[in-house]
């Protein structure tokens, strides 16, 4: 196993590519607190912990720092150390630029971004400790290609990848790596409730033929949190079939 005793905080947790990012982290050995703001992964973990595995919830909004201190505190005095943060959570508000509005461009940067800088600062502290770390951050393809009407989410994508690039280089010291990785067209209830003509019209643009499952993303955080990849570090991992360009 992989991630045998390792200690995770998985952000978004509760479903799709957050979930299944759950379950490959715990088949590989990890304990793993799962935050989210959705109830739904109090059942979840329940249902995880009633198998036999070592799963939390605790419902967290990534954009409340005084939260996510609290609750990153919390795994830290439960389990004596955090190995590992992902950076999954996040949403959407698409709409073209002369028609989107403040609520939606800053309700985007507060949790894709925002989220991501109030959780990587507070579990930082507990990996220096140890001397040892592993930060993997959800960007997007999108933040390589752009996206129409993504004015916000491929602006939080894009400075993911920048993030990344900066943590990479301050805390390589202190044993920690920080990674990100950029998923394509991930078939998600997200993108099942797209309009077909636009889902149909994705397929065009993916080389290999197919979109992506959950589980494809989650192997790749898996990688990057292993030991396997202890030499890399400051890198976007891109997983989407071939689409980027």
């Amino acid at each position: 196993m992989r991630l045998k005793d390792k200690i995770a905080i998985v952000t978004g947790g509760a479903a799709g590519i957050g979930l299944a990012t759950v379950k490959a982290f715990l088949k590989e050995g990890a304990a793993v607190a799962m935050w989210d703001v959705s109830d739904k992964g109090a059942t979840m973990a329940e249902e995880l912990a009633k198998a036999g595995h070592r799963v939390t919830f605790t419902k967290v909004s990534v954009t409340d720092s005084g939260q996510v201190q609290k609750a990153t505190e919390a795994v830290a005095k439960q389990y004596g150390r955090i190995d590992i943060l992902i950076n999954n959570a996040g949403i959407t508000k698409d709409r073209t630029l002369l028609k989107m509005s403040a609520e939606e461009w800053n309700d985007v940067i507060a949790v894709n971004l925002t989220g991501v800088f109030n959780c990587t600062q507070a579990a930082v502290p507990f990996m220096k400790e140890k001397n040892y770390g592993r930060i993997v951050s959800a960007s997007s393809n999108v933040a390589i290609r752009g996206n129409y009407g993504q004015t916000n989410y491929v602006a939080t994508k894009s400075a993911i990848i920048g993030m990344t690039k900066v943590w990479a280089l301050e805390l390589g010291r202190y044993g920690i790596t920080a990674n990100c990785i950029a998923p394509g067209f991930i078939k998600t209830a997200m993108t099942d409730a797209m309009p077909e003509e636009v889902r149909k019209a994705s397929l065009a643009h993916i080389p290999v033929g197919h979109w992506g499952e959950p589980e494809d993303i989650a192997n790749g955080y898996v990688y990057l949190a292993s030991d396997e990849a202890r030499f890399v570090s400051g890198i976007c991992l891109t997983i989407d079939g071939g689409a980027a360009r």
